[in-house]
C-alpha cells in the first residue's frame, strides 16, 4: 500500500479570469522593492537615497548562494531606504523608488552569452529569477551545474491547482513559444533527454496549445493530470507525472528530477533574448470582493492598493486579502504591501464568503488523514502539541513525521469540525525544529566536556 494519496480534495476551481488576457495597469507613483522576495538570504541594497535608476538597474545584490538579485522595476529616483514588516512578522530592508513615468530601460542591459549549463545558471542568478509558482526558490540554485549530471527529467509545473488563479494559464496560452525556447535551451545545455509538462485536465486549451508548440519535439510529453487538489505541490506533481516518490529529507534532484514552473521557464527565455531581468509580474486579481476580476501586468513593488484600484476597486468590504490562493496563500495585513516576484495573485474575499470558522472538538472522523496527500495523521500532531514535556513533545512530533507536511491546507479544508489543523501543523514543525536545536546544543555541550 502506498504511503501517499497523491491528492483527493476537490477544491472549487473558480477560474473566471482564464479567458482574460493580461493588461498593463497605469504606473504607480512609487514602488517599494523588498530585499526579501525569495527563499534564502535577503539581498543587500546597492543604491542610496538620491540615486537615479532605470528599469532593470540592480538595487539589491544576492547575499550568498541561496539568494537572488533584486532590480528596479521603474525608472526614477531612490527616495528612501527603509524597513518593511513582512506577513511573517519579520522585517526586511526596502528600497523606495519614485517613478519618473518614463520606464526607461537600463542602457547597460544586454542579452547574456550562454553556451554552457554553468552560464545558464549564472544567467538565472543575474536575472534575479526565482520560482514563480509561489515558493520563490532561487532558480540559479536549481540549475546547479554540479547536480545536473543526476537529472534525467525536466518536469514543468503547469497544474495551477489553486482556486481563482489563472496567471500560469495565461503564460501557457500567451507565451507558449517562450516556454518552448526555455525548455529547448535547458535540454540542450544539460543533455536532459526527457521533458514532461504536467497540466490539470480543467485547462484543455493549455494542453492543446503546448502540444501544438512542441509537436516537433518527441522528447517532450504533455501530461494531463486529474483536477484534484493539491496537484501542483511538488511531491504530488512528481508522483502523478512520473511515478516517483521523494524520500524523506531528499530533494527532486536526488531522484533525477528538475522541477520548474512554466512561468519561470518562460521568464528565463525572455531574459536570454532581451537581457531584461525579472521586474514585472502577471497577477490574477479576483475574489468575491473584487469589482472586476482580471489578469494584470504590474511592476514588482507596486502597492496592492494601486493594483486593486486599477481593476475598479472593491465591490464590498473584504474580509480577507491574500497573496496567492485561498488554500495556501498568505494573508495580507496592509494594502500598502508591495507586489513581490513570486506573487501570482491577489485574492480578496468578501465578509459573506470569508468567515473565520469557529472550530469544535475533533469528532474522530479521520477525514484529515484520509485526504492528506502525503499520508499524514494530523491528530497525532495535535496530541503531541498537548504534551507538557518538551522532549516527549519533540519525539512524538518527529515520530509522526510532521516535517513531511507540505502545508497544502487540505486537512483544514475537509475537516467537518472546522479545526485549524494547518496552523497546528505549522506550529508543530516549529516545535520540532526547536526540539532538534536543543538536542544538538545538548550533544555539542556534552562533547566538549
Amino acid at each position: 500500500m502506498s504511503l501517499f494519496n497523491f491528492g483527493k480534495a476537490r477544491a472549487p476551481h473558480r477560474k473566471t479570469t482564464a479567458s482574460m488576457q493580461p493588461v498593463r495597469i497605469a504606473l504607480p507613483e512609487t514602488v517599494t522593492i523588498l530585499m526579501t522576495q525569495h527563499i534564502g538570504a535577503a539581498a543587500t541594497p546597492t543604491v542610496k537615497v538620491g540615486d537615479s535608476v532605470f528599469v532593470g538597474t540592480l538595487v539589491g545584490a544576492a547575499n550568498g548562494y541561496v539568494s537572488a538579485n533584486i532590480h528596479s522595476s521603474v525608472s526614477g529616483t531612490v527616495k528612501k531606504l527603509d524597513y518593511f514588516l513582512l506577513p511573517s512578522g519579520e522585517k526586511t530592508q526596502s528600497v523606495i523608488i519614485e517613478s519618473d513615468g518614463n520606464m526607461t530601460p537600463d542602457p547597460s542591459l544586454t542579452p547574456p552569452t550562454v553556451t554552457s549549463f554553468g552560464e545558464l545558471s549564472e544567467a538565472a542568478r543575474e536575472c534575479g529569477l526565482v520560482g514563480l509558482g509561489g515558493a520563490g526558490f532561487p532558480t540559479s540554485v536549481k540549475l546547479n551545474p554540479e547536480k545536473i549530471g543526476q537529472i534525467d527529467t525536466l518536469l514543468l509545473n503547469g497544474a495551477e491547482c489553486e482556486p481563482y488563479i489563472t496567471s500560469d494559464t495565461r503564460t501557457m496560452l500567451d507565451e507558449a513559444d517562450l516556454i518552448r525556447e526555455g525548455v529547448l535551451k535547458i535540454a540542450e545545455l544539460s543533455d536532459i533527454k526527457r521533458v514532461v509538462i504536467g497540466i490539470e485536465k480543467n485547462k484543455p486549451e493549455c494542453i492543446d496549445k503546448l502540444r501544438e508548440v512542441f509537436v516537433d519535439e518527441s522528447f517532450v510529453e504533455i501530461r494531463p493530470l486529474p483536477s484534484l487538489y493539491p496537484q501542483g505541490a511538488e511531491k504530488i506533481l512528481i508522483y502523478n507525472s512520473l511515478g516517483r516518490i521523494i524520500p524523506e529529507g531528499k530533494l527532486p534532484a536526488d531522484i533525477g528530477v528538475l522541477v520548474m514552473n512554466v512561468t519561470t521557464v518562460a521568464t528565463l527565455a525572455k531574459y536570454l533574448k532581451t537581457g531584461m531581468p525579472l521586474v514585472e509580474k502577471c497577477l490574477t486579481v479576483d475574489g468575491s470582493a473584487i469589482k472586476s476580476p482580471a489578469n494584470v501586468i504590474v511592476p514588482v513593488g507596486t502597492p496592492i492598493s494601486h493594483v486593486i484600484e486599477s481593476v475598479g476597486g472593491f465591490s464590498e468590504e473584504p474580509g480577507k486579502i491574500l497573496f496567492g490562493g485561498p488554500m495556501m496563500g498568505t494573508a495580507i495585513y496592509s494594502l500598502d504591501a508591495p507586489i513581490l516576484k513570486n506573487n501570482n495573485a491577489i485574492i480578496a474575499l468578501g465578509r459573506k464568503e470569508y468567515k473565520s470558522p469557529k472550530g469544535s472538538a475533533c469528532i474522530h472522523c479521520g477525514r484529515c488523514a484520509t485526504f492528506c496527500p502525503v499520508g499524514l495523521n494530523p491528530p497525532l500532531f495535535l496530541h503531541a502539541m498537548g504534551l507538557a514535556d518538551s522532549i516527549d513533545r519533540g519525539e512524538r512530533l518527529e515520530a509522526a513525521k510532521v516535517n513531511l507536511c507540505i502545508e497544502c491546507g487540505t486537512c483544514s479544508f475537509v475537516c467537518p469540525a472546522k479545526r485549524s489543523l494547518l496552523e497546528q501543523n505549522r506550529l508543530g514543525k516549529a516545535q520540532l525544529k526547536k526540539y532538534k536545536q536543543e538536542i544538538a546544543k545538548f550533544k555539542d555541550g556534552g562533547s566538549k566536556q
